[in-house]
């Protein structure tokens, strides 16, 4: 090698060290370099040495810098603790990798909000969760301070097991336009569809604490990065949707075969009970709401129930709605219509709605067995009062009959009940309730589903369903 070539192999050999994406932070081999990141677009949001670009803003938590991670410990006598970004992001791909105790609860809050003349700078917004408990809802979706769970693991529990205690676990966050999306060590986890917030700031949270021993217990971020432009969402994310926009469905959930059971603007696909055409009064579409109207009288004096056009065996049925003060009403299923009922509600299997704490059905039936989301009359529904939204704002109801003929009862993300339709079990359940003289009641191959006109004002929309059937009705 010639004394004049030296010059030019100095200058060659960092670009040939990036190539292999070599870098070291803190004399640790991070495994990418710098060049490399700053090609592929990512941009470093901790500089593995100091606090730089972010400032705590709630909480009396304390946040180091120790071998090349952010520590973020417990103390007593404080709220919840937030070390945030100096900056707002709105659409992004974030990942990092996070390592806490096995016992604490944590998160990484994104597009979230902390302005003095809100909620006196409390942080609140969209949070990635850190649960290493034995629930295991890691990944899953919390608007903190705002609208509670989003997308608990409920949803999901394939991506339970995704988080690996005592571990560096990796975590990436894509929130791309209204579409949000987690994965753990790159296991897709939630998918949330919302346009609450657009941007905001990206916090890591260390979670107040109740007892005195829970102190200095430690939750470590490092490797911390983010995309903000030429944003791809990862293929492979098909886990169950929860999509917040009205009346919409995302590719996704189409791939998934999830259709719209009710458009939003018409009575198309919908008919009255016993009718061949949809009621003339009674019902009011508005706003993109399917609305019973008010009429004091009790079931089915007004409008009177709706059916759904066809009849269905096997499905997943969503069902967005909005119960008024007081008000009674049902999602009913597996409704054929030969009953005569003379002027009273259509016989079938009821996913029962209802204000538990003022009407008094909530107290009749057996154990509970009228209250919202129960087996009406049949089967109470195991309801946690966290997930409940109070009377005036949506509520999710989700009815799954499997093709083996269990059903469940969901209620906002949360299972509440289950149960075998034509087993010795629900045969029991029949035998001591109202519709003991129905022959084969619920027992029906397949049926229409039903919105139920008890006289009282409910809102419906975001109807949705999957068929689950092997031979699609």
């Amino acid at each position: 090698m010639k004394r004049s070539d030296l010059p030019l192999l100095l200058m060659l050999f960092p670009i040939a060290f990036a190539q292999f994406g070599c870098s070291t932070q803190n004399g640790k081999n991070t495994g990418v370099s710098a060049e490399a990141t700053q090609e592929s677009g990512w941009i470093n949001l901790f500089n593995g040495k100091d606090l730089s670009g972010w400032k705590q803003v709630n909480g009396k938590a304390d946040y180091r810098v120790e071998d090349g991670a952010i520590v973020g410990t417990t103390v007593t006598n404080s709220p919840n603790s937030f070390l945030a970004t100096d900056k707002e992001y709105g659409d992004f791909i974030l990942e990092f990798e996070v390592m806490l105790n096995n016992d604490i609860n944590s998160g990484v809050q994104f597009r979230s909000i902390s302005d003095p003349a809100v909620m006196d700078g409390r942080v609140h917004g969209y949070q990635f969760e850190l649960d290493p408990s034995d629930r295991k809802w890691t990944g899953g979706i919390y608007d903190e301070a705002r609208r509670d769970w989003l997308y608990p693991l409920s949803l999901n529990p394939e991506a339970q097991s995704a988080f690996k205690k005592g571990e560096w676990n990796r975590a990436r966050i894509e929130a791309i336009g209204n579409h949000l999306t987690t994965w753990v060590n790159d296991i897709p986890v939630a998918a949330v569809i919302d346009d609450m917030t657009s941007k905001g700031i990206i916090a890591l949270q260390v979670h107040a604490i109740e007892k005195a021993e829970d102190a200095g217990k430690e939750i470590k971020w490092r490797n911390i990065r983010i995309k903000t432009d030429d944003l791809k969402p990862r293929e492979g994310h098909n886990a169950f949707v929860v999509n917040l926009l009205p009346n919409n469905l995302t590719e996704a959930e189409k791939a998934q075969g999830w259709t719209l059971l009710w458009d939003g603007k018409t009575t198309n696909g919908w008919r009255g009970a016993y009718k061949d055409k949809f009621p003339e009064g009674g019902w009011k579409i508005q706003d993109g709401e399917l609305q019973v109207l008010e009429s004091g009288g009790g079931e089915s004096v007004n409008g009177g129930d709706i059916v759904t056009e066809k009849e269905y065996s096997a499905f997943d049925l969503q069902v967005q709605f909005k119960l008024t003060e007081g008000a009674n009403s049902g999602i009913k299923y597996f409704v054929t219509e030969k009953e005569n009922v003379a002027k009273a509600s259509a016989i079938g299997l009821e996913y029962q709605l209802l204000d538990d704490e003022r009407h008094p059905d909530a107290k009749l039936g057996r154990d509970g067995n009228r209250t919202l989301a129960s087996l009406y009359d049949l089967m109470p529904s195991e309801k946690n009062k966290r997930f409940l939204k109070p009377i005036g704002e949506w509520n999710q109801a989700r009815l799954v009959v499997n093709p083996d003929n269990t059903v469940e009862h969901w209620l906002n993300g949360i299972k509440v009940l289950e149960y075998k339709r034509g087993s010795q079990e629900f045969r029991d359940l029949v035998a001591r309730s109202k519709y003991k003289d129905w022959e084969n009641f619920g027992e029906a191959e397949k049926g229409h589903i039903l919105l139920q006109d008890h006289g009282n004002h409910v809102s419906f929309r975001s109807i949705k369903i999957k068929d689950l059937s092997s031979n699609p009705k």
